[in-house]
């Protein structure tokens, strides 16, 4: 089941789910405005199967603009997750590259703040690439949609932009590298009810078009996430609470060449092959 956040043709922002068809229904007639108002609930899938849809109205996704599924939740990432991650990590750093490889194999894993929600982008709108860094990537990502009791409900696609030069130069400066103004982009869609192990079978892809050629294309499959997703999600909650839940990325397992950065106006597709295509354009910031 996919639920949306979308903008509607007099312009005000709704809840929806998208069907086979991609038709989208409607669930503001049912009091329903906010994402957490589904997402909180034990099982969310149960609770919107109870609806009575005939009652709702049901709109052509192309009438809509979908927009980031994220309201009211922090964005959060993990890190390492991927042997691929660790190893270009280490590459890039000067200084740190044991933390990289310690961080690993710790029992602990590396989770690091990165969006607000209103600073998250919006599928098709644009991502940035900071002016002060020379070497500028998208990381594509699973992202783990966790309610306010901690539980993982769902799934859906993030972009985690980062400047890998600034973190390379110094581990601290890995805020800066990470959290900046377009840096964040999540969607299209949450995906509800699909087991961990279902997931895992799921190929995550990434394809990078500069004008009319493709520049960077790789894949990998969510399998290859070294840790268990409850265990990402057990850390995120330690001694803090999400009363509308948050957002987890789960890192990144495709890393493009050391010589590869990206450029304003490349378009960026990810694909998840259980959720769809998240796209968004480059921009300067």
């Amino acid at each position: 089941m996919k639920l949306c956040r979308f903008k509607a043709s007099d312009d005000t922002i709704r809840i929806g789910l998208i069907d086979e068809s991609e038709q989208v229904t409607d669930l503001t007639p049912a009091n329903i405005t906010r994402l957490n108002q589904v997402l909180r609930r034990t099982v969310p899938i149960d609770f919107l199967n109870s609806l009575d849809k005939s009652a709702l109205p049901s709109i052509d996704s192309v009438a809509t603009t979908l927009l980031a599924p994220v309201d009211q939740q922090e964005v959060w990432a993990a890190g390492v997750t991927y042997f691929r991650s660790k190893t270009a990590r280490m590459e890039e750093s000067n200084f740190s590259a044991t933390a990289y490889d310690k961080v690993y194999d710790a029992p602990r894993p590396e989770i690091f703040f990165k969006s607000l929600p209103e600073k998250v982008v919006d599928p098709g709108a644009l991502v940035g690439i900071r002016g002060d860094a020379t070497w500028n990537v998208p990381e594509p990502e699973l992202a783990l949609v966790i309610n306010s009791n901690g539980a993982i409900v769902g799934f859906t696609i993030g972009n985690d932009m980062s400047a890998r030069d600034i973190e390379g130069e110094n581990l601290l400066y890995l805020p800066q590298a990470k959290v900046y103004d377009k840096s964040c982009a999540i969607g299209p869609c949450i995906i509800l009810g699909p087991s961990e192990a279902e997931v895992r079978e799921w190929e995550i892809g990434i394809n990078i078009q500069r004008g009319k050629m493709s520049v960077f294309s790789g894949s990998t499959t969510i399998n290859r996430i070294k840790r268990q997703f409850a265990e990402l999600a057990d850390y995120l909650c330690r001694s803090q609470s999400f009363p509308n839940g948050a957002i987890l990325l789960t890192g990144t397992g495709i890393v493009p060449d050391d010589n590869f950065t990206l450029q304003p106006d490349d378009i960026i597709a990810i694909n998840i092959s259980g959720i769809g295509t998240l796209e968004n354009a480059v921009a300067l910031v």
